[in-house]
Formats: structure tokens, sequence, C-alpha cells
């Protein structure tokens, strides 16, 4: 058994700014499932949003934030994502990160969907999470971390006062470590690569969701699921991402033909939200007609777009021809495990931050290149939180009952990634919901949620994982009867601010049987 103060589980850019801030004075453990490097963070080709242009106004950051969102967001969230935002970014240059500047030597600021200014910060171009991922785990080189990779977390330790004690985990070789903390952290990030077609880390599968859901932690708004519009699509195959900041730059969606396809749909065009050109894209691909990103009218666009276009190249694509096949695909999830704006989740002991959490920063849909920056300022006050939190003695762990894995049957992971994407993608209903639901049932959600997994397979872990995640999403999603952001319904196609802004989806439960029966719990959202 291993001893820590601050155990942080993950390795986004939430997970190393949280551990890098709690370690000024305490002892911090952080431990990933893979290497430091994958994370949806590294590979993120956006930028990062901050109102710090004499142009712009953080009131309008939280305007088009909120705007994005469908006015489901919590605002005080909000708030104090732009407010904090020119701080961090300060911080983050004055500790050596180099962000992209014009030829002047002023900082070059982009544009992107629903941003009225031009606020995004990039570096190197397309590759501003892999430079801010290099640069924070510098400075992890130069900490007091201790840095556990290839460990798979894979149950969270409750004590017998119902706080969360540690974790249990497996290493590469299969062997159980056991890790107690006097604080927990769960930076895991979402669920993308549950989805067949994902712009995700396939190390993002949902873990966390399914770890904090297992040991009573409040999850919400899990309908709220970000498809970007733009994944390079080759073969039927979704091959990775193609930034929006291609569009900021220009490009434009466009049949086989050449027709804009977002001409007459919304007053932004190719900048509209994220959701309108997802599901306009989808649209068009559901009768069959191919959509492709017009980059005919970008300068230079291999030195502006370098990943894009090593993304491409690698893929036999010519880029000299102009045009992009592409299909939306799962990028990012607004909901997750509730928090407060300090990252605590219902149960004492246990945080979390970054995508894996839902503090209501992003309402209904995201709005662009705020998610590196939500990794950076929540973990930072998260981080500032930790250093600064009196010792606890940790109690003995609780006695649970665990049910044996004797004849345990599963599906297939990539069954459940098509039956996801068929089922609660880019358009739902009533009908393909209660299909994914009633499937999932059908292998005993209340079996595998007591499952004693440390006689699993890590293989086996992930898949339990992942069916509970996607229960939970089917559920949230039926529950939902309305459309709204990132959850569009054909059965129920508008929005119904008399039920439901106000309104919220958690799921929460006080023994198994609960758990899997879906018991519908609503929360006053703050105006």
């Amino acid at each position: 058994m291993v001893k820590a103060e601050i155990i942080v589980i993950g390795s986004g850019i939430a997970a190393l700014k949280t551990a890098l801030e709690a370690s000024e004075h305490k002892h911090v453990i952080l431990i990933t499932k893979s290497n430091i490097r994958h994370s949806n963070s590294y590979l993120a080709q956006g930028g990062i949003a901050a109102a710090i242009s004499d142009r712009d106004r953080v009131s309008l950051h939280k305007k088009d934030t909120l705007a994005a969102g469908q006015r489901y967001n919590k605002v005080k969230a909000v708030e104090k994502l732009v407010e904090e935002a020119p701080l961090v970014i300060a911080e983050l240059i004055q500790s050596g990160m180099q962000f992209d500047h014009d030829d002047d030597g002023t900082l070059m600021l982009g544009m992107e969907g629903a941003h009225s200014e031009r606020r995004i910060l990039h570096s190197h171009g397309d590759a501003t999470g892999k430079y801010i991922m290099e640069h924070l785990i510098a400075c992890l080189k130069n900490s007091t971390i201790t840095v556990m990779e290839n460990t798979t977390a894979v149950e969270l330790i409750i004590g017998k006062d119902d706080s969360c004690i540690g974790v249990k985990t497996l290493d590469k070789a299969g062997e159980l470590v056991i890790y107690h903390a006097e604080q927990t952290v769960l930076a895991t990030g979402g669920c993308g690569s549950l989805y067949h077609f994902n712009s995700n880390s396939q190390t993002v599968s949902g873990d966390g969701i399914a770890l904090a859901f297992k040991v009573g932690a409040k999850v919400r708004d899990m309908e709220f699921i970000q498809f970007h519009p733009t994944l390079l699509f080759i073969n039927g195959k979704a091959e990775g991402l193609v930034s929006e900041a291609v569009r900021g730059d220009g490009a434009i969606l466009v049949t086989e033909r050449g027709r804009p396809i977002m001409e007459g749909v919304h007053s932004l065009k190719d900048l509209a939200p994220r959701h309108i050109v997802a599901q306009t894209i989808f649209s068009y691909l559901q009768r069959g007609e191919k959509v492709f990103l017009d980059i005919s009218m970008i300068k230079d666009f291999k030195k502006r777009f370098p990943t894009v276009s090593s993304l491409c190249e690698k893929s036999g694509l010519d880029l000299q021809f102009g045009k992009i096949p592409v299909a939306p695909g799962n990028h990012f999830l607004m909901g997750g495990i509730e928090v407060n704006e300090w990252g605590q989740t219902s149960v004492p002991s246990l945080y979390a931050v970054g995508e894996v959490a839902c503090t209501g920063v992003h309402g209904a849909n995201r709005l662009a290149s705020n998610s590196l920056l939500e990794g950076l300022v929540f973990g930072n006050s998260l981080g500032h939180l930790l250093a600064k939190l009196p010792a606890r003695s940790i109690p003995e762990e609780k006695e649970q009952s665990k049910d044996s894995c004797h004849f345990l049957s599963l599906p297939d992971f990539e069954a459940l990634q098509e039956k996801l994407m068929n089922e609660a993608g880019i358009v739902r209903n009533e009908a393909g919901l209660a299909r994914l639901k009633d499937f999932l049932e059908t292998f005993n959600m209340e079996k595998l949620l007591q499952m004693e997994v440390t006689e699993l397979s890590i293989k086996e872990i992930k898949i339990i994982n992942a069916m509970i995640v996607a229960w939970l999403i089917a559920e949230s999603a039926l529950t939902r009867t309305e459309s709204r952001g990132g959850h569009f319904r054909s059965d129920y196609p508008c929005e119904d601010d008399g039920q439901w802004l106000e309104d919220s989806v958690i799921l929460a439960c006080t023994d198994v049987k609960n758990r899997v029966k879906g018991r519908r719990l609503y929360e006053h959202i703050e105006a």
C-alpha cells in the first residue's frame, strides 16, 4: 500500500495543473493508465480562449459562452471561467509558455465558431494542446510530484466515514496496487472513444465517471455530448480532427458539387455553434451526399495548419485539390460528475476537474476553445484549495459485499461503440435510446455495478465502465424530452424552456437497485 496526501488520476491539462498547484504544499501522486502524453489535451488542435485584446471584453466572452450553451449554463461558473482566463494565460506566459505572434510581435488571436471577437490563442498553428502540455510536463519534471504511468484506476476506496480514501489500481502486469490518500482527484477526461466516430484519445473512455458513480457520486447532464462537425472522413472511417480554426480562417462546408451547405441555416454560417453545423452535415450524409471542407481560399495552408496537413497526407489525401472530406463525431462531454466551483463531488474528499466534471460552465454545448481554458482555470483553483487543506486522518476501509465474476458475459467494445453512435449519436429518439438501454440491461447492470473488479482484466474493466457510462447517457437522453445544444431528439425537436431550462437530469442513488432503475432527480439551476 502506498500513501499520499493528494492523488490525481489522469494526465490532461486539468490533471497536470491541479497536481502542480497542489504540490506547492502537499505530496502528490499522479496516476495515469497510459503515458503522460496520451490525453485529449495533448491532441487539442484548437486554441485557448481569453478576452485579452483591446477590442474584447470579459462580458463578451461570457455572453458568447452562455449563447453557445443555450442559456443552460451555471452563470457563476461561466463568470469564474471568463474572469480568471486573462490571469491564468498571463501566468502561463510568465512561466515560459510560447504562443504564436503576429509579425509586429503582438499575440496572434484567432476567430472560431460562435465567438464575437478574435480571442483564440494558438501555439505552433494547430498544435496548441501539444505545446501547452509539453510546457506543463516540463514543469512537472521540476516538481516533487510522483508520476505513475501505465497504472489503471479500477476502484475508488470508501472509508467507514463514507469519504473517499484512495484508489485501487492495476499495473501493466495486472498486479493490484492500493493507494491511500487524504484527498483524491478524478481528472480522467470524458467518454469520447466510446463512440465509433470520435476525435478523442483512445484512452478517454469514461472510466472516471463510472468509478465515481459506483461509489455514489451524483452524475448529471450526460445527454449533452458535443459532436465536432469536422473529422477527416476517409473510406467510412473517422481518421482524426480537422480543427474549427480552419473554418475560422475562411474555409466553408460544401457538397461534392461545391454548394455551400450552411447558407440560410444560421446567421454565422460555417461558424455557427457546433451542434448546428454537426446536425447539418449529418443530414446530408443521411441522404447519401458527401460533405467537404473547401480550403482553397486559405493561403499557405500547410504552414498555417501543419497538424491537419500531416493527418490528411498520412491518410492519402492530396490537399492540392483544396477539399477535405468530413463527417461529425463525438468530441466533448458537457455533463459528467457533478461538482461545485471548487471541484468537490457529492462524496467527501473526492474531487473532479476537467472534462470528467460537470461544473455547469458549458451548459448544453461548449463554446470552442473553452475546454483547455476550463482545465487551467478550474485546475488552478482546485490545486490551490488542496494545497491549503488541513491534514486529515485516513479512516479504515468500509466493508462492502462484492459479487464474484464467475460466468461473466460482456459485449465487444466495438459493438458498444456502434450502438452508441447509432442510438445515442447526433440525432436521437425514444425508440433508439430504449433499444440501447434494453441492450445494456440484458447484461445484468445491477451485478456489473457491484462486481469485484480486482479479479478482472483491464480489458474487462474497461468494457464494464463503458457500459455504465453508456447506460447513463441513454437514461439521461431518454429523460430529457426536448432538444437543446448537443442533445437533439427527432421526436422532440424543439427547446422546452417551460420544463427544461431550469431542470437538469441528475442520476444519483443510495443502492444498486435504484441505480439500475435510474431514479431521476431534478435540481434547480442558478439563473
